[in-house]
């Protein structure tokens, strides 16, 4: 992975730095997922109240995710040991198995890449991140909570669908879109169509038909 003191500035639009790491699925690269989403999320520890309940309704709903073509990867400071042990406590007590794969980064390589963590920092306490990865490898959505606050998979879920939707029709998705809802067209900046318009908002807030 590149050294570059920039890198935990990562913004939208950015290529996501490529990694190597081991896994509870084995040794994963970011490069092996080209050509799919990617949602890459860091949590704070193994064995948290919020991280557990996040990782049950992420696993419950990582068939959504699948339909979407989207790979699901997590990671924290914690041990690969940590990780399994943690797995099959979650197994024990909700009957749920965590099959994507939970990376672990304890020399934080990779959290301070990603600005998951302060180049700095000794550990990733309050670290609870999501960086939506497009199929070219470029980050195209990002998402940052606090050690208190819990992720909403369903939120996950409806920005994933948002910017699929998008790429694929070219047109917008406005405040609150979930599937099946209209998405909004470009707008067109041209006098011809501004002054054709019998609703004077018509030129830059128009619903299209495809969703």
């Amino acid at each position: 992975m590149e050294d570059n003191e920039h890198r935990h500035c990562l913004r939208i639009g950015d290529a996501a730095p490529d990694f190597t790491a081991r896994s509870t699925a084995g040794p994963v690269s970011l490069s092996d997922f080209r050509g799919k989403w990617v949602l890459l999320f860091s949590h704070p520890a193994d064995f948290t109240p919020v991280c557990t309940s996040e990782f049950v309704a992420l696993s419950q709903a990582s068939d959504r995710f699948a339909a979407m073509d989207c790979a699901l990867l997590a990671l924290s400071v914690d041990s690969l040991y940590s990780h399994f042990a943690w797995v099959r406590a979650i197994y024990d007590r909700f009957g749920v198995e965590v099959r994507f794969p939970i990376i672990e980064d304890p020399t934080l390589v990779v959290g301070k890449a990603y600005g998951m963590v302060s180049p700095d920092a000794h550990d990733s306490s309050t670290v609870r991140t999501n960086f939506f990865i497009d199929p070219e490898g470029t980050i195209r959505a990002l998402a940052c909570y606090p050690l208190n606050v819990g992720r909403s998979v369903e939120e996950m879920l409806r920005t994933l669908a948002a910017l699929r939707a998008a790429d694929e029709t070219g047109k917008l998705a406005p405040q609150g879109w979930k599937p099946g809802d209209a998405l909004l067209d470009q707008p067109d900046a041209n006098l011809d169509t501004l002054f054709s318009k019998d609703n004077p908002t018509d030129w830059f807030l128009a619903r299209g038909n495809d969703s």
